[in-house]
């Protein structure tokens, strides 16, 4: 898949407010997003399956100092559901979507290694 066919992949935190511009929206979280309700999220598809595990999740809490260990066993984890990468490939090349994320940092979480991995 070029960057062209995943122009429409997007990224979105799920406290920000959801807008006809995100297209099909895809929470990528194993946890529903703390204090977030339902019908506020506008959660078209919940892929908890392809979050990281409870126990990676955990391990990085976050922290930037770890982010290209959690890249590298996220990606590791991935590998072992390209069943469901590859739906999600598949996905992505039809319209508009948007991966949806509860994490405050937008530039180290697993929606980042999912899209990057989607744009490969």
């Amino acid at each position: 898949m070029t960057a062209r066919e995943i122009s429409d992949l997007r990224l979105k935190r799920a406290y920000d407010p959801p807008s006809s511009e995100d297209g099909v929206r895809i929470l990528v979280d194993r946890l529903w997003p703390r204090g977030l309700r339902k019908d506020e999220a506008a959660i078209d598809l919940w892929l908890k399956e392809l979050a990281p595990s409870d126990e990676l999740r955990r391990w990085f809490g976050h922290d930037p100092n770890r982010w290209d260990e959690f890249r590298r066993c996220y990606l590791d984890e991935l590998s072992q559901r390209s069943d469901l990468v590859k739906d999600l490939r598949e996905r992505v090349r039809e319209r508009r979507h948007t991966l949806i994320f509860a994490a405050r940092d937008e530039l180290h979480n697993q929606a980042v290694v999912l899209r990057d991995l989607l744009a490969e």
